[in-house]
């Protein structure tokens, strides 16, 4: 439970914040609507929607809230980098590390971008849910947000709810894994001091985002299935062949941390292995 002194802590942070952000709204309409919505975001609001969130700012209508998503004039991206630059300043130290990761928001319409049938891990079924791509920030001063979520939409090739959607008629198709990429590489060019980048197995395996952070030289620690191919001088092979040589002193039990379950344990080994390039005829690095 958050102590008294805590929550006013919290609730001075998030007012420096929307006095940063709210420079880029020129109008004090859209501004006010603004922080009601972040407000509303927070709140207890069952569904976050404009009729709800109106409601829980006291508004007659949401036509305000909906005209501030619609048709105001205000750049996300400018409001990103000043995410950044504050998160820098609370939290930011030169080992700091960026993780990546994808979740499910459930929906009950076909308006919202990216919204179909699919797996959620969230609600760990199939559902209909929007999937999203986020990178969070973190450092030994606490945690916070490290660059914008993404939506990942599969629908493209139906123009029309894409305009329903207010998706761009230029904005085409993009895995996660290639969301997760361009995310990383503007946060690497940000205010954020970042160290190390980390993500499960899902971006993992895609060898263009690997490749993507050793060409930035950013350090990083990615999960891969134990399919994963590792190529070397003398051929490919498995990575949880390779797994299988290592002596039992080379294992070490880690734990990360406490969970609702209880500590979440895991063995370690460290191993340099040769990377090579297309030709794979001669390392040009190692991992």
């Amino acid at each position: 439970m958050e102590t008294e002194a805590e929550a006013g802590l919290w609730a001075t942070e998030l007012e420096s914040l929307l006095q940063r952000v709210g420079r880029r709204f020129g109008r004090v309409e859209p501004r006010r609507r603004m922080r009601d919505y972040v407000h509303g975001l927070l709140g207890p609001a069952g569904r976050k929607n404009s009729w709800q969130l109106a409601e829980h700012a006291g508004h007659a209508t949401p036509h305000g809230l909906q005209r501030l998503l619609s048709w105001c004039q205000w750049d996300p991206d400018e409001i990103r980098d000043d995410l950044q630059e504050c998160v820098a300043e609370r939290l930011g130290r030169p080992d700091g590390v960026l993780i990546v990761d994808g979740t499910g928001f459930l929906k009950k319409g076909v308006v919202s971008a990216g919204v179909q049938r699919r797996y959620s891990g969230t609600a760990g079924r199939t559902e209909n849910c929007q999937i999203g791509v986020f990178a969070a920030y973190t450092s030994a001063r606490g945690t916070g947000p490290g660059g914008p979520g993404t939506v990942s939409a599969q629908v493209t090739d139906d123009r029309e709810r894409c305009r329903t959607a207010r998706i761009p008629d230029g904005r085409s198709f993009a895995t996660k894994p290639e969301l997760a990429r361009a995310m990383v590489l503007r946060a690497l060019g940000s205010a954020l001091p970042i160290a190390w980048v980390t993500a499960d197995a899902a971006y993992g395996q895609e060898r263009a985002f690997r490749r993507a952070l050793e060409d930035a030289r950013v350090g990083h620690v990615l999960a891969v299935p134990k399919s994963q191919q590792v190529k070397s001088p003398a051929g490919s092979r498995r990575i949880d062949h390779v797994l299988t040589g290592a002596p039992d002193d080379a294992w070490e039990r880690i734990s990360c941390g406490e969970s609702a379950k209880g500590p979440r344990v895991y063995d370690w080994a460290a191993a340099r292995l040769p990377a090579v390039d297309a030709s794979g005829e001669a390392p040009t690095h190692h991992r």
